[in-house]
């Protein structure tokens, strides 16, 4: 079937479809009904049937006769080690870890943050919290204390799983101080915290810290506890426009439907085949298509602990795709760019044989017609652009390659998936003429799998994503949808800037940059950045009477943020200003601070990593007469 008659099957009858779709789960409880309308736009699928995530991830492939299979291939250019892991390996380490947890008095419902760099552990500290039906919260490690702290507070989690460092190719992250001060800032106190030591840094325990196979030894391996289909399976944290970041809630029987459904029909692999998504396991990346898609589907994911470049060269990823013969191979953007900004005629793709690799597939932010046209000359290799978010958890729209490889539109997501009814609506509620910049809303329901909720804030749920357009879900993106049912994805429509593929709150910077005591007023804008598609760039007017050098405050306020927010952030500029452009009440118009800081004589180059770009940014601005002083 292909995908018009799969997409209108579809909107024809979505229950049918679901319910057919369902099928691939093993259920303790199979669904007689998917979706379940609890009024006020506020839905649930499969809420009545009673299944487990970790059962279908691990257990029942091994039960089918795969447990020699490879499941997780673990490949650390910065240690320079590899290591595979089979199904029954698998779940014999899951039910160990779960056993343990369990010991501990961790069970259905319980809360657990997962706080790790990308080893296979991290994965099976994720599947043993399903398997309990214990809902995890993980954490990126480049996240600091406070980012931790505020997390801690709102999950309330029993317990911590961490692990000792995490590595970059020139340092190591000790993940212990952090987890110290978080915990100390934070209200709620964890019981106990699991510490994974790695031999590249191992730290002291504390009082309530175990050891990861310490406190396994003797434990009575855990089963698989069946949970409703409404259970949480995870909350995962995104970035809002202000305020405390939002708590995505995934509900279990969706997630495991749709994510299933997504492995042959978008990404084209089979069961046995090796996936590959370049994330981290902090970001909705790592959680779908590192984790639990591929091992639900029944193919070998790889967990890369690394860079594009530099580890050891910029051929890293064409290596990795050949050595373990990856078949479709999912990255940002970022990541593309950063690869052939140092290897730009693809010199390293001829030192590897990647026949074995059938697509590129890009998503996190906006793939630039360059990225794309130069990955697919020196691949000569299908690369497919897609679009979803943290709460969707998977494509809202893409190019269904497992169904019919549609045409590639450069500059286009491509189409819809089934479950998406995406329209551009304008100012008014209404529907736009194609080729129309409107903003982009999915009419409700949304699709299995997709937020229902958001973590103990039902009426934020509503006010962030249902309030602007009722009976749609605002995405806060802008664009247009053309005559042939191409959506494109134009700009967003809040604050929320999009640095490597990581969606990040400009506001949650300008409440660090507010706190410093010599700023009066502030803001921070996303700027162009060929790299990382967007980096922050801080504003900041100076209280009355400060007299110190501008390069002394703007410095402290770069070490503010990323102590504060974390390298991740990527916070390197701040700038001194005498205002800040405002509307008569008081607004500040950061739309007007964007096309200043994108016109021609503000000269932003290709990346502001270099000390001598940043001088001419410097030169740049105070040319415009913008800044007096930048660092």
């Amino acid at each position: 079937m292909g995908y018009h008659a799969e997409y209108n099957a579809w909107k024809s009858d979505p229950e049918s479809y679901w319910l057919k779709a369902a099928k691939a789960i093993d259920w303790d409880v199979a669904p007689t009904r998917a979706l379940f309308d609890r009024g006020d736009n506020m839905y649930e699928w499969f809420s009545e049937a009673r299944v487990n995530t970790c059962y279908n991830a691990v257990d029942r492939h091994v039960e089918n006769g795969r447990g020699d299979q490879v499941a997780i291939i673990h490949d650390s250019p910065i240690t320079n080690s590899q290591s595979k892991i089979t199904y029954a390996e698998l779940q014999t380490r899951v039910a160990s870890l779960a056993g343990a947890l369990k010991a501990k008095g961790i069970t259905k419902g319980d809360r657990v943050i997962i706080y790790m760099p990308m080893v296979a552990e991290a994965l099976e500290a994720m599947l043993a919290c399903a398997r309990l039906g214990a809902v995890h919260s993980v954490v990126f490690g480049g996240f600091a204390a406070n980012e931790l702290a505020v997390r801690i507070d709102d999950c309330t989690p029993k317990a911590i799983i961490a692990a000792s460092c995490g590595l970059e190719p020139n340092r190591t992250i000790e993940y212990k101080p952090l987890i110290d001060g978080a915990i100390e800032l934070a209200d709620h106190k964890p019981e106990f915290t699991v510490i994974l030591q790695r031999v590249q840094h191992k730290c002291d325990l504390g009082s309530n810290d175990v050891d990861w196979h310490d406190f396994q030894n003797g434990v009575t391996p855990a089963d698989c506890v069946m949970v409703e289909g409404s259970h949480p399976a995870y909350i995962l944290y995104t970035s809002g426009t202000t305020g405390a970041p939002k708590g995505v809630v995934r509900p279990t029987a969706g997630h495991l439907v749709a994510l299933n459904w997504t492995m042959k029909n978008i990404y084209n692999v089979d069961p046995g085949d090796v996936f590959w998504a370049a994330s981290d396991v902090g970001w909705v990346v790592g959680h779908s298509y590192i984790c639990y898609a591929p091992l639900i589907h029944g193919n070998t994911t790889v967990v890369f602990e690394g860079k594009p470049v530099g580890t050891p060269d910029a051929g890293t990823f064409w290596r990795v795709i050949s050595e373990h013969n990856v078949r479709s191979f999912f990255t940002a953007p970022t990541a593309i760019r950063a690869v052939k900004r140092e290897d730009p005629k693809g010199e390293f793709t001829k030192k590897y044989d990647l026949s074995c690799l059938r697509a590129l597939y890009l998503a996190g932010e906006r793939a630039d017609p360059d990225t794309i046209e130069w990955a697919q000359d020196i691949l000569q290799k299908p690369v497919y652009d897609h679009w979803w978010q943290t709460e969707t958890g998977y494509t809202i729209a893409g190019n269904p390659a497992g169904l019919e490889a549609l045409p590639v539109k450069i500059g286009s997501p491509t189409v819809p998936m089934p479950g998406y009814d995406v329209q551009i609506l304008g100012d008014d509620g209404h529907p736009v003429e194609p080729n129309t910049l409107g903003a982009i809303v999915i009419k409700l329901p949304l699709p299995p799998g997709t937020l229902p909720t958001l973590w103990n804030a039902p009426e934020r749920f509503k006010k962030s994503y249902l309030t602007a357009f009722p009976g749609f879900y605002e995405t806060g993106d802008a664009g247009m949808i053309d005559d042939d049912g191409y959506l494109y994805i134009m700009a967003r429509t809040d604050d929320v800037i999009n640095v490597a593929g990581h969606r990040l709150s400009t506001g949650g910077m300008e409440e660090v940059l507010a706190a410093h005591p010599d700023v009066a007023e502030c803001a921070v804008i996303g700027v162009a950045d060929q790299l990382k598609g967007q980096l922050p760039v801080g504003f900041v007017c100076l209280t009355n009477g400060v007299n110190r050098p501008h390069s002394e405050i703007t410095a402290e306020c770069v070490k503010l943020v990323r102590e504060r927010i974390g390298p991740v952030a990527a916070f390197k500029l701040a700038l001194v200003v005498d205002r800040l452009p405002k509307t008569r009440s008081g607004k500040i118009l950061r739309a007007t601070m964007v096309k200043i800081a994108g016109s021609e004589a503000f000269k932003m180059p290709a990346t502001i990593d270099d000390p001598a770009i940043l001088d001419e940014i410097k030169t740049s601005l105070q040319t415009i007469g913008y800044a007096k002083e930048a660092t």
